[in-house]
């Protein structure tokens, strides 16, 4: 294989632009570590030639899948689970599934590694700009270690190479230049307009080009892209990806359901999602306050933890919400569902949520927000209610139209079941998936 100048040519050339450096040679030292006594070098790319073959249900070749990702496996959290449904849903079907995340390796070998790149890499920077981020620093050693961790991975041996994240859509696409696999990339957020909208990144500065780049690419290594929702097009669109390139397959799940049960005296509002600034837990909060004459009789649940659990509990106190309580990380969500009437997510920054899909199995009401691919699986005044993100108004009117109207609430709750039983299953999205694969097989990657 090619050598795999460090860090990435086409990064550079992106932060040269940047900082106005002249094109010149890349002089990064190479730190291959015999990567070519591991991998022999194709005179050309491979192409995967098979027979026509039908992508129905398990119907066509039996596959042997690479499913790979750039952060820790397993995690908690709405990627891992996706990974994790993927996996069973595809082995269920009768393919070969390998699952590779970072620490999957051996974390000594990492250090050692880090040991020799951090200085090597502010080395580059600074010979080259004068100066460098911890940010871009941080992410070129990852990029490059679990680069050469995946050195050690047979990638020949897949019919299939499926990147869960921008990142790792990079690393396999520098191997990729030579296997000649069906590569897809299914992004579970978009990254850098993400972290520049929460301030994460500086609008205009060179980790925005940086990360910018690495998007870039990542879409232009895709064969094909697996997207969540359609709230995806345009922003990947502004990327150069094209439309042809992009498939729509909705997040399913294998929801082991339990009977509902009906409350006697009180309703139950349930919102379940980690304790950070994007969930929107504090417009939750302000909205209850502002209707607390209505929720008399209700008991509230924040299910879930994080950074942002010691201001929120600080907040219902000075609010002096009696009725709201904070149940932590729970792994019984099947069963607090079961019992809860309204479900709400007042995100203010989302794509295709898990609990929302969880809920809507559960038979809920669900209040959230027009946010990412919500409105996709959510369609207001049928199958829940949809508010705009961060208007405390609109949540509280909404809110105290549930709780006093349980013929709505029920209505809506059943329409949602019945919407996630026919669209929102384990089995529907992996069939839809398998199915990309085996065009991708049938076409020759093309």
């Amino acid at each position: 294989m090619k050598e795999l100048y460090f860090p990435y040519p086409y990064l550079v050339s992106a932060l040269d632009k940047y900082y106005g450096v002249k094109a010149k040679p890349i002089t990064a030292k190479t730190m291959d570590s015999g990567t070519d006594s591991k991998r022999k070098k194709k005179e050309r790319k491979s192409k995967v030639k098979t027979k026509k073959l039908k992508g129905k249900r398990g119907g066509g070749k039996k596959l042997s899948i690479l499913i790979a990702t750039f952060w820790d496996y397993p995690h908690t959290g709405g990627l891992s689970n996706y990974i994790t449904t993927l996996r069973e849903g595809l082995r269920a079907l009768g393919h070969k599934v390998d699952i590779i995340a970072p620490n999957h390796f051996t974390q000594i070998k990492a250090e050692k590694i880090r040991e020799v790149v951090v200085p090597e890499l502010k080395t580059f920077f600074k010979e080259r700009y004068g100066t460098y981020t911890s940010k871009i620093i941080q992410s070129c050693r990852l990029l490059y270690i679990y680069e050469q961790m995946m050195q050690t991975v047979k990638l020949e041996k897949y019919d299939i190479l499926h990147a869960q994240d921008l990142f790792t859509a990079n690393i396999l696409g520098r191997f990729n230049e030579d296997l000649g696999k069906p590569l897809l990339f299914t992004p579970h957020g978009m990254f850098t307009f993400s972290r520049v909208k929460f301030n994460r990144i500086e609008r205009g500065s060179e980790e925005e080009v940086y990360y910018k780049e690495i998007e870039r690419k990542a879409i232009e290594y895709a064969t094909h892209m697996v997207i969540l929702s359609d709230s995806f097009r345009d922003p990947l669109s502004l990327l150069g990806a094209k439309s042809a390139k992009l498939t729509t397959v909705n997040t399913g799940i294998d929801f082991k359901s339990v009977a509902r049960s009906e409350t006697r005296g009180k309703i139950v509002i349930s919102c379940i999602a980690r304790l950070g600034p994007r969930k929107g837990h504090s417009d939750l909060l302000n909205a209850l306050s502002r209707i607390n004459g209505a929720i008399h009789g209700v008991e509230v649940q924040i299910v879930g933890d994080g950074e942002m659990r010691e201001a929120l509990e600080a907040q219902v106190q000075s609010l002096r919400l009696s009725n709201v309580h904070f149940l932590g990380k729970r792994d019984d969500v099947p069963s607090i569902l079961s019992k809860t009437d309204i479900f709400v997510l007042p995100t203010i920054n989302d794509n295709l949520p898990i609990s929302i899909i969880e809920a809507m199995h559960s038979g809920a009401a669900i209040l959230t927000t027009n946010c990412g691919g919500i409105t996709e699986i959510i369609h207001h005044n049928e199958t829940g209610i949809i508010v705009e993100p961060g208007n405390v108004n609109q949540l509280a009117t909404q809110l105290k139209n549930l709780i006093g109207n349980e013929a709505l609430r029920k209505k809506l709750g059943n329409n949602a079941y019945q919407y996630a039983k026919n669209h929102l299953t384990r089995q529907a999205m992996v069939d839809k998936i398998e199915e990309i694969y085996q065009d991708l097989l049938a076409s020759g990657g093309e």
